[in-house]
């Protein structure tokens, strides 16, 4: 999964085309870590997506512009436009993770 490392890199990975899906999180967060868990099996059912972590502490002007008030929080994102956004209320278990992509209706188009 790609690590955002700046500003350019963020615009970059969600301008793309194809779907990419971004997990908000940061170093200190408990129910970040409960996410790290299971995550991977996710990643894994939904590899037409590009995924992408982004720290929230390290980029706080982007996590205010796309409305993430609590962490984890997963946004979709095309061609620069936010399509969905799982707030961290509801991204707790892998089920509900799991619901949020199978209840999805956005097409991924991979190149």
């Amino acid at each position: 999964m790609k690590e955002i490392k700046s500003e350019k890199d963020y615009r970059e990975q969600i301008s793309q085309d194809q779907i990419s899906v971004g997990i908000f999180t940061t170093t200190w967060c408990p129910d970040c870590k409960r996410l790290n868990m299971f995550i991977d099996e996710i990643i894994d059912e939904n590899q037409d997506k590009q995924w992408f972590k982004i720290d929230s502490d390290d980029f706080p002007e982007i996590s205010e512009a796309q409305q993430v008030m609590g962490i984890p929080s997963l946004l979709v994102f095309k061609n620069g436009e936010k399509l969905a956004h799982l707030h961290s209320a509801n991204a707790k278990t892998p089920e509900q993770v799991q619901e949020f992509f199978s209840n999805l209706q956005i097409s991924s188009n991979k190149n």
